[in-house]
């Protein structure tokens, strides 16, 4: 699990269909074998830190369903190591479980100061992107400040623009989108209530029964 709250940056050493390789900015304080770290949000396995190098392992689901799969040596990713117990939870909850890869329509300061970033998705998530609600983007939690059938924009404060790797992300970029997991668990309650209720299926009153509710 993690915040959102992006601890530092990497380059993509290099990528094949099992092994992502990145060369963190700063080098991580006692890496730990089999630990979970947030790459561009996405939650990977550390497999080795020799010589400060982090090594995962990727499985095709993963570079199919997030943009790792489509970035290229010398690219910049957001890092960050998983929450601990006692730790702040400055930004919002995280798992690290890419819904979808968006694209960057815009990226511009605004006449008011404020940098805009807006963002395409596919239109099945739309019930998810809620005004003020937790977007993370490329694993930077943020806050929706726009959301339509198909898009939504958030504005990113200097220090964002600074310590993550939005600062290079221009139009067209692909960027790795989770929706709130809070958002996603009601919606499905939802959906499951609105279900007529099959022999054998899942239904609201099944889970009551079995004490889940």
């Amino acid at each position: 699990m993690f915040t959102g709250l992006v601890q530092g940056m990497g380059k993509i050493v290099s990528r094949s269909s099992n092994k992502l390789v990145i060369q963190p900015d700063q080098p991580l304080s006692d890496p730990v074998y089999g630990e979970s770290i947030a790459v561009n949000g996405c939650c990977l396995t550390l497999e080795n830190s020799a010589g400060g190098v982090l090594t995962f392992h990727t499985m095709e689901e993963t570079l199919r369903r997030t943009n790792l799969g489509m970035l290229v040596s010398g690219s910049t990713v957001n890092l960050e190591r998983a929450l601990r117990l006692g730790d702040r939870l400055g930004g919002h909850i995280v798992q690290g479980h890419v819904d979808c890869v968006g694209e960057v329509l815009e990226c511009r300061r605004m006449p008011d100061g404020d940098f805009k970033l807006a963002i395409s998705f596919d239109p099945q998530f739309a019930p998810l992107a809620v005004v003020k609600g937790g977007i993370a983007i490329d694993g930077v939690s943020l806050t929706v400040v726009e959301a339509a059938a198909d898009m939504l924009s958030v504005r990113l404060i200097p220090v964002t623009l600074q310590d993550t790797a939005l600062y290079s992300r221009q139009p067209g970029a692909k960027v790795n989108l989770e929706f709130d997991v809070v958002g996603r668990y009601i919606l499905r309650m939802m959906e499951l209530e609105k279900t007529p209720a099959k022999s054998g299926g899942v239904t609201m009153e099944t889970l009551l029964e079995a004490g889940f509710l």
